[in-house]
């Protein structure tokens, strides 16, 4: 959610900024603005709608808009409606210090009617303005003491960027529940709410945690906390490199991360399985072999597509490591006051490894006692630091806004977590070595899917006028329906569902006729004859039947209107291959109705508010 981009240094900042921009504009905006210091003032350009606006605006300058120092922002509408003047940067009652911000200011009108008391008036609706008012108001020649100041009297969720016209060389950003990332360079320096944003200009990192702020000025960077202690950061470098985040000759981002899965899944694997003992190695975890043999229960938080990879999970875990799973919506799990007893593990999974309800339910579990693993995608990330130990997925960035190869990632990995404990509890050296070699084989069973997309989108273009999909799947495939309905809601805005194929008599069935498409994943599976029979009721009210199944089966294709293919695998691991043509039916949904597939209407990709 919401984009910020800052730099300071001997360049005119304009172009820098907006590239930096552009390669947010992923994580989902409403409007987009940009701050320059140029001579004694702050020159302030913000428009509704896309980046391509505010580059059309600032064309029309003729390039008078320029300066060495800037701070830009992509903002999805938290506190007032999408508009010019609810865009940032807002600027504080003098107007000569500019604010972008990420987050939520929760006591944002009580600091408002403060505000007001003291003369001051403002013009958006956004708690933003009220921070930057603060700032201006405590403000008295140093601007990092004057945001420190300011930041003691918020509560909420921030990562902002801050510069004032009187020190036309500095930039100060901070961060508390929203993330912030400082790149060094030489002789200039950039604050962003995402590397994305400054990896073509540097590799060089600082990531800011909460309750840390910078201060940059071209040459150099100071970190101290908001009570100005004064902290050593570590400087990172980003292991993978811009054209990992290009398109590659993809039409859409979506397109090329769903066709990179072969590699993402095969990066999910390496050097942590162990054919000869049928065994698997997870550095990172940080707990002893006698605490994941004493766990006596496991409960994996998550929202969204990570948390029906937490489904899997469970499934997995209790299949073959035998140990009672349960799985939360971290949105709910903090809130509800949960049992954390002994011998209790939390998995929190993330792909961003920020995501805002997860991140908060994390350190309830913690706050209880519990110890966490994350399974996160983004090295540095606050879940991936802040957990007792943790797992990356390794899937390289992902960009679309709908997850895909993230996903297959993160099952791949619950494998390998199951496998890790199964083989200490109540898996047969024999059996784990078959759950290795099955695992080796899903890139290519992947990428035989791949191969039949030119199927998937006749299907499209069949479907693309229905306002209305069921997904039915039943044990491992039951989180697949979920996830292939939600895929298709977010990027084609066509109502989908997915549930329990045995729920659908429970009420869904009610719903079939000839104009409703319904899609089975329906494998080779212990659930199969249950599946057919379920079929045969859709089938009977001349529903529209489009099937996923396991290749040679032909009772399948005698049954349904659209069968799709999939290679056969371990029960357990087939939701990896079976949601690939989901992926793609959703992709080519979304591309038949001429929807924004990586920028999908009101969505972001890292959710970093409640």
């Amino acid at each position: 959610m919401c984009g910020i981009v800052g730099y300071t240094g001997r360049l005119d900042s304009v172009p820098i900024l907006l590239e930096g921009l552009k390669r947010l504009e992923y994580r989902g905006y409403d409007s987009a603005g940009i701050a320059v210091l140029a001579g004694k003032g702050i020159s302030l350009r913000r428009v509704a709608g896309k980046i391509a606006r505010l580059e059309e605006s600032l064309s029309k300058d003729n390039g008078r808009m320029a300066g060495p120092t800037g701070i830009a922002h992509t903002r999805w509408a938290t506190h007032g409606v999408p508009s010019e003047r609810n865009a940032h940067p807002q600027l504080d009652l003098s107007g000569r210090i500019a604010v972008v911000h990420n987050g939520i200011i929760e006591n944002y009108e009580a600091l408002k009617k403060f505000l007001a008391k003291e003369g001051h008036t403002f013009r958006s609706e956004t708690d933003t303005e009220v921070l930057a008012h603060l700032i201006g108001h405590f403000y008295d020649g140093t601007l990092e003491t004057a945001v420190q100041k300011a930041l003691r009297e918020v509560r909420g969720t921030y990562g902002i960027a801050v510069v004032s016209s009187d020190e036309p060389e500095k930039i100060v950003g901070a961060r508390n529940g929203s993330p912030l990332v400082v790149g060094v360079g030489q002789g200039e320096n950039f604050v962003a709410s995402d590397v994305c944003a400054i990896l073509r200009h540097t590799r060089q990192v600082v990531y800011l945690a909460d309750q840390e702020m910078a201060v940059l000025t071209p040459d150099a960077v100071r970190t101290t906390t908001i009570e100005n202690e004064s902290i050593d950061k570590e400087i990172e470098e980003i292991a993978w490199n811009l054209e990992m985040a290009e398109k590659g000759g993809y039409e859409h981002f979506m397109l090329k991360e769903i066709f990179e899965q072969p590699r993402s899944i095969e990066n999910g694997m390496r050097g942590r399985l162990v054919e000869e003992t049928g065994d698997a190695h997870l550095g990172g975890l940080n707990l002893s072999e006698e605490k994941l043999r004493s766990l006596r229960r496991i409960i994996i938080t998550a929202c969204g597509t990570s948390w029906h990879a937490g489904l899997i999970g469970e499934y997995m875990i209790e299949e073959f490591a035998r140990i009672p799973v349960e799985v939360e919506y971290a949105s709910e799990f903090r809130y509800r006051s949960p049992i954390i007893e002994e011998d209790t593990l939390v998995v929190a999974i993330s792909q961003s490894g920020e995501t805002a309800d997860t991140l908060a339910a994390m350190r309830e579990a913690q706050r209880k006692g519990a110890k966490v693993l994350g399974i996160c995608n983004v090295v540095g990330s606050t879940i991936a630091r802040e957990a007792d130990g943790g797992i990356y997925i390794h899937a390289g960035p992902e960009i679309g806004v709908a997850s895909t190869k993230a996903f297959t990632s993160q099952i791949t990995v619950l494998a390998i977590l199951t496998l890790l404990l199964a083989r200490m509890r109540a898996m047969s050296q024999a059996d784990g070595q078959r759950m290795v070699r099955a695992l080796r084989e899903i890139p290519s069973q992947v990428e035989q899917i791949l191969a039949k997309a030119d199927q998937v989108r006749a299907i499209a273009k069949a479907h693309k006028n229905h306002a209305n999909f069921l997904y039915l799947g039943r044990g491992y495939n039951f989180p697949i329906a979920l996830e292939g309905a939600l895929k298709l809601k977010e990027i084609s805005y066509i109502h989908a569902e997915g549930y329990p194929a045995a729920e659908m008599k429970h009420g869904p069935i009610a719903l079939i006729d000839k104009n409703m498409p319904v899609v089975f994943i329906a494998t080779r599976d212990a659930a199969y004859e249950k599946m057919l029979g379920n079929l045969q009721e859709v089938k009977a009210r001349h529903g529209r039947i489009i099937a996923v199944a396991s290749e040679g089966d032909t009772l399948i294709a005698e049954k349904a209107d659209h069968v799709i293919t999939i290679p056969r695998t371990l029960d357990a691991l087939t939701p990896i291959l079976a949601v690939i043509p989901l992926q793609l039916l959703a992709y080519e949904m979304a591309v038949e109705r001429g929807c924004d597939v990586d920028q999908p209407r009101n969505l972001a990709k890292s959710v970093t508010v409640e």
